[in-house]
C-alpha cells in the first residue's frame, strides 16, 4: 500500500476513531445518570476484574515499551493489540457494572449509599487523595482515549514517524490511567 493510499486509510480510521470516541464518552455519561438496569444479574464480582484488566494493560503497556526500545517491532505490536485488548474488555465490564450496580462511596462504612459527617471525619485525609487519584484517572481516561486510537492508525497504516511523535505524549497517560485504575479499586476495596 503506498503512502498516499496510507493516509486516505488513516483518514478513515481517524473518523472512525473520533466517533467511538465521543459513542464511548456519551455512554459512561449516560450510564450515570440514567437509571440502574436489571438484568436478573448480581454484577457485583466485576471490580476486581475492572483491577485486573487495568494490571493487564499496564504490563502490555511497559512490555511493549521494552519491545520496541529493544527493536521488536512484532512483539511491541503484540503487546499494543494485548493493552488495547485488556482496555476494550475493561471498558465493557465498567459500563455493565455501573449501569447495573448502585455507586459505592469511599468512606461509606455502613454501605447506606450515604456518607455521613462521622464517615467523612473517619476517612479523613485518605477520601481526598483517593478523589485525587480517581478524578485524574477518570479525566485522563475520557482525554487520552482519542489520542490512544490516533496514535494506533498512525502505526497501523505506516505513518511510523508520526506514530513515535504521538505515541511519546500519549503513552505516559494511558500508562498512568492503567496504573492508577487498580489503585483506586484497591483503595475503594474496603466499602464494597
Amino acid at each position: 500500500m503506498g503512502s498516499g493510499a496510507n493516509i486516505q486509510l488513516e483518514k478513515k480510521m481517524n473518523i472512525a476513531a473520533y466517533i467511538i470516541s465521543a459513542a464511548v464518552l456519551s455512554l459512561v455519561v449516560a450510564m450515570r445518570r440514567l437509571p440502574k438496569l436489571d438484568l436478573g444479574i448480581d454484577f457485583s464480582f466485576l471490580p476486581p476484574v475492572h483491577a485486573i484488566l487495568n494490571s493487564g494493560a499496564a504490563v502490555f503497556l511497559m512490555a511493549a515499551l521494552y519491545f520496541i526500545k529493544n527493536k521488536n517491532v512484532g512483539l511491541h505490536r503484540k503487546m499494543i493489540y494485548g493493552a488495547m485488548a485488556c482496555s476494550v474488555l475493561f471498558l465493557l465490564c465498567y459500563v455493565l457494572y455501573h449501569s447495573t450496580t448502585p455507586e459505592i462511596l469511599f468512606g461509606d462504612a455502613n454501605h447506606d449509599g450515604i456518607l455521613s459527617a462521622e464517615e467523612r471525619l473517619i476517612a479523613g485525609s485518605t477520601r481526598t487523595w483517593y478523589l485525587v487519584l480517581l478524578l485524574t484517572h477518570i479525566a485522563l481516561a475520557a482525554a487520552t482515549l482519542p489520542f490512544i486510537l490516533l496514535t494506533f492508525n498512525r502505526a497501523y497504516t505506516n505513518q511510523f514517524d508520526r506514530h513515535k511523535k504521538m505515541a511519546r505524549w500519549v503513552y505516559p497517560f494511558w500508562l498512568y490511567v492503567a496504573i492508577t485504575g487498580p489503585l483506586c479499586y484497591l483503595m475503594l476495596k474496603p466499602y464494597y
